[in-house]
C-alpha cells in the first residue's frame, strides 16, 4: 500500500493505493494538510474497472484492450472522488476549460466535437493570456457568488491542464456548423447536455446533491451554445460573446 495527500477543489484528498503510479499521476496536486477525506483501492475496485472498460468498448465494437493494473487504479481513484465530492459542494464535469485573463470558459460537447481544437485556438488567439485549467475532467466548485472551476490530474488524451482555480465566467456547448455563431440558451435547453456530462454518482444520496449542484449551475452561469467549423473565427466569436 502506498500513500499520498493531494488538493483538488480546495479539498485534501488521502490516496491509499496498491501501485505507486497513481501518486506519479498526481503529484502536481501534492498537499501536506489533514485530509479531508481518503480513498482506498482494492482488488476489487481494479477488477470493476476493468470490466467497466470491457464493457464499454465491447459496446462500441471496439477490441477488449488489457489494460494494465496501475492504469485501472488510476480510473478507480478517479471514480471514487467524483463519487466523495458532492458533499463538499463540488462536482466533476466532462469538458475543456480555459482561463482568459483570470476568468474560466467551459466548453463541452459529445464526444469527438472539438472542445480541445476549440479552446487550443483561444490559446493561439490570446496567448499568453490564456492557459488550459483541465482539458477533459474539471472539477466545479459551488461558492457563495458562482462557481470556481478547477484543475485535476485527469486532463484528457492530450495531457492539458494545470493545478489552477477560476472563477467560472461561462458554459459553452458546441456543436458543428458551417458558419459560427454563439447564442445565449435557457436552463432548459441546456440542462439534457449539462446532466449527460456530469459525473453522475452511484450512490443515491450523492446522486441528489448533484443534482442541486447542476440546478444551481444552470442558475448562476451564463449559458450558450456556439455552431462553430474549428476555424480561428470561433475562438473570436466565443470569446466576444461570453467575456460580455
Amino acid at each position: 500500500m502506498t500513500v499520498g495527500r493531494y488538493k483538488m477543489a480546495g479539498k485534501v484528498i488521502e490516496i491509499r493505493s496498491l501501485y505507486p503510479e497513481v501518486h506519479t499521476y498526481c503529484r502536481d496536486f501534492a498537499a501536506a494538510e489533514t485530509p479531508d477525506f481518503t480513498v482506498e483501492v482494492t482488488e476489487a475496485d481494479i477488477a470493476f474497472e476493468r470490466d467497466k472498460s470491457a464493457r464499454e468498448e465491447r459496446r462500441e465494437g471496439r477490441p477488449v484492450t488489457d489494460y494494465p493494473a496501475p492504469y485501472l487504479e488510476e480510473l478507480a481513484v478517479y471514480r471514487k472522488i467524483a463519487e466523495k465530492m458532492p458533499d463538499y459542494g463540488i462536482m466533476l464535469f466532462h469538458g475543456s476549460v480555459i482561463a482568459a485573463d483570470g476568468l474560466g470558459y467551459l466548453f463541452t460537447a459529445k464526444s469527438g466535437t472539438g472542445k480541445s481544437t476549440h479552446t487550443r485556438l483561444w490559446r493561439e488567439m490570446l496567448g499568453a493570456r490564456a492557459v488550459t485549467v483541465n482539458d477533459d475532467k474539471p472539477l466545479l466548485r459551488m461558492d457563495a457568488d458562482g462557481f470556481t472551476a478547477c484543475g485535476t490530474p485527469y486532463n484528457g488524451k492530450h495531457g492539458l491542464g494545470c493545478n489552477l482555480e477560476v472563477p467560472l465566467r461561462g458554459l459553452c456547448i458546441l456543436t458543428r456548423a458551417q458558419e459560427n455563431r454563439i447564442v445565449r440558451i435557457a436552463k432548459q435547453e441546456a440542462y439534457p447536455m449539462l446532466l449527460q456530462q456530469v459525473y453522475r454518482p452511484a450512490d443515491a444520496e450523492a446522486m441528489k446533491k448533484t443534482l442541486v449542484l447542476i440546478d444551481r449551475l444552470a442558475a448562476v452561469t451564463p449559458l450558450y451554445r456556439l455552431g462553430c467549423n474549428m476555424d480561428p473565427e470561433a475562438a473570436q466569436v466565443a470569446y466576444r460573446a461570453m467575456k460580455g
